[in-house]
C-alpha cells in the first residue's frame, strides 16, 4: 500500500523549477522587477551613481539566471547518469 504524501510536501513541489520554461519564466520576472528597480536608482540618484546602480541591478538577474540555466543542466545530467553501485565505490 502506498503512502500518499503530505501537504507539505505536494505544497513544496509548487516551488521546484521543472523545466526551461519555468526557468525562463522566473528570470523574466526578476529582470522586469530589476528594471524597474533600475529606473527608480536612475530617478534618485542622476548622473553616474544611478547609471551604474542601474547596471549592477541588471547585472544581479543576469549573473542568477545563468546559474539557474546551469543548475537545470546538472540536474538534468545527474538524473540521467545512473548511481555507482557499491561493489563499484570500494574498489
Amino acid at each position: 500500500m502506498e503512502q500518499k504524501p503530505s501537504w507539505l510536501h505536494k505544497i513544496s513541489r509548487l516551488f521546484v523549477i521543472k523545466n526551461r520554461f519555468e526557468a525562463s519564466a522566473i528570470i523574466y520576472a526578476l529582470a522586469l522587477g530589476s528594471a524597474e528597480r533600475g529606473q527608480i536608482y536612475l530617478s534618485q540618484y542622476p548622473g553616474f551613481g544611478g547609471k551604474l546602480l542601474f547596471l549592477a541591478s541588471c547585472l544581479a538577474v543576469f549573473m542568477a539566471g545563468a546559474k539557474i540555466m546551469d543548475a537545470m543542466k546538472y540536474e538534468r545530467e545527474g538524473k540521467a547518469q545512473p548511481l555507482p553501485a557499491k561493489a563499484e565505490i570500494e574498489a
